[in-house]
C-alpha cells in the first residue's frame, strides 16, 4: 500500500501533517499548514544570493515562499526534526540540503555555513518551549548567522514568542516584523538580531 504522507502533491503534504499533528501536537505547535501571506512575510528580506536556514519546515509551506522570493534551492537549507515531514521535504524540493535534526543542534548539523547564513526562518512553536530550550535553540541559529543576519519567527500568540531576559543574555533585540491577519490562523512575525 502506498504511503500518501510521501506524495507531492497537497493530498499527501496535508495527510503527512495531519498525521504528525495527531501523534504530536506540542511539536508541530499549528493547527494547519502556514498560509501564502505569512509566507511573504516570514521571507521579507530573503532574495537572489541570500543563504537562508529554516527550521521546523514542516510539510514546505514557507520553503515555497523562500523559493518564490528568489533564494536558489543550493543556497537554502532545511533542518526538521519529524522523519514523516523529512520525506515529504525531500520529495518536493529534491534541489534543497535537507537536514533530520534538532533545532538545538544546527551548529552541529551545519557547521560548514558557521558565520554565513543571512535569515534563519522559524516555523518552531518557541512559545510553548521552555526558557532553556528557547535559548538553545537561538544560540544554535546565531552561531550560523553572518553579521547583520536576521533570525524569524511567527507565533499565534500577540506578544514575543521570547522573553526579554532570554534576549538579553544572548544579547539579541526583537522587533515586531508585522500581522500575517489572512493566515489561518493570524500569525503575528517577529524579526531577531543582535543587540
Amino acid at each position: 500500500m502506498a504511503d500518501n504522507s510521501v506524495r507531492p502533491g497537497k493530498n499527501g503534504q496535508l495527510g503527512g501533517f495531519l498525521r504528525s499533528l495527531a501523534s504530536d501536537p506540542r511539536a508541530v505547535g499549528a493547527v494547519a499548514p502556514s498560509g501564502r501571506a505569512l509566507g511573504r512575510l516570514m521571507a521579507r528580506g530573503c532574495g537572489s544570493g541570500a543563504c537562508v536556514v529554516e527550521v521546523g519546515p514542516g510539510t514546505g509551506a514557507l520553503t515555497s515562499a523562500i523559493l518564490d522570493k528568489g533564494v536558489s534551492e543550493s543556497d537554502l537549507c532545511l533542518v526538521e526534526r519529524d522523519e514523516r515531514f523529512v520525506e515529504i521535504l525531500k520529495t518536493r524540493f529534491p534541489g534543497v540540503r535537507t537536514v533530520h535534526g534538532d533545532a538545538t543542534a544546527l551548529s552541529e548539523h551545519l557547521e560548514d555555513l558557521a558565520g554565513r547564513v543571512d535569515f534563519v526562518i522559524s516555523s518552531l512553536p518557541l512559545l510553548l518551549l521552555p526558557d532553556a530550550a528557547k535559548r538553545s535553540i537561538l544560540a544554535a541559529a546565531f552561531s550560523l548567522l553572518a553579521d547583520g543576519g536576521a533570525f524569524h519567527q511567527f507565533t499565534y500568540g500577540g506578544i514575543c514568542p521570547v522573553g526579554r531576559g532570554t534576549l538579553e543574555s544572548l544579547g539579541i533585540k526583537a522587533s515586531f516584523l508585522g500581522f500575517a491577519a489572512l493566515n489561518m490562523p493570524p500569525a503575528f512575525v517577529y524579526r531577531f538580531q543582535h543587540a
